[in-house]
């Protein structure tokens, strides 16, 4: 951990490391959105972010493939390859900002005075609505249940987030992916992700409430994502009254 990152923390923190990437496929221009409100978010002088900024380090790469998203690729970098596909093996020639993040993450599971809790990767999904996660499936039934806890929380804050859409899977055209490679890869404290969200609309009460996605929509996702950490870790104790407004919960 950098010393710059270290003195973000206070004394006697645990060094607790919530990593999160975004656009590894260069037309989900919506994961930029939500990247951009955690950021926002984190970096703002709100009590949460200033709780979060105290007691988590949070290392965002708001984008995997800027290559693919120079030329308006879809989902190809410049050489061809859907980089979210060789998590497992990355070149440092053909796959540069996979082999640099993932070098990055082992450095850091490697370090004993470093906890790698979450990994994160934001998505945009063609077909389905509101946001939503997919998780790994782990034998051990009480980690797998553990791994719920994060996104029941989400759904308690952001109202555009459905749980009842979140599934947990070990799909082999999967195995390639951030979230399944680094799932087997890291220990059983640590909970890896992919946040998808819709390129279109969220549903609210039913099919008849379909509400289009805006930026600031999307943004507001991202600000609840980084909100559902402080839930998580209880440390709703430590903000500073009286708090800004909070999205109304489900």
């Amino acid at each position: 951990l950098s010393p710059s990152a270290a003195a973000n923390l206070c004394p006697g923190a645990e060094q607790k490391v919530v990593f999160i990437t975004a656009r590894v496929h260069p037309g989900e221009t919506p994961s930029s959105f939500v990247c951009q409100g955690i950021i926002d978010f984190l970096v703002s002088q709100h009590p949460i972010a200033k709780v979060l900024r105290d007691h988590l380090v949070f290392k965002i790469a708001p984008m995997l493939n800027p290559d693919g998203v120079y030329l308006g690729n879809y989902r190809c970098s410049l050489m061809g390859f859907d980089l979210n596909r060789h998590w497992a093996n990355p070149s440092p020639w053909a796959h540069p900002t996979l082999h640099g993040v993932k070098q990055l993450i082992i450095e850091m599971y490697n370090n004993p005075k470093i906890n790698l809790e979450f990994y994160i990767d934001i998505h945009a999904h063609s077909t389905m609505m509101n946001g939503f996660m997919y998780g790994n499936i782990f034998e051990d039934e009480e980690r797998f249940q553990r791994q719920a806890v994060f996104p029941k929380l989400l759904c308690q804050n952001a109202e555009d987030f459905s749980y009842s859409s979140t599934s947990f899977n070990r799909d082999a055209v999967k195995a390639g992916t951030g979230r399944r490679f680094l799932g087997g890869l890291l220990n059983d404290t640590s909970y890896c992700y992919t946040l998808e969200v819709s390129f279109y609309s969220y549903i609210l009460d039913g099919p008849a409430t379909a509400v289009p996605y805006t930026e600031e929509a999307y943004m507001k996702l991202g600000r609840n994502v980084a909100r559902t950490f402080l839930d998580y870790y209880r440390l709703n104790s430590l903000v500073e009254r009286p708090l800004a407004p909070t999205p109304k919960t489900r």
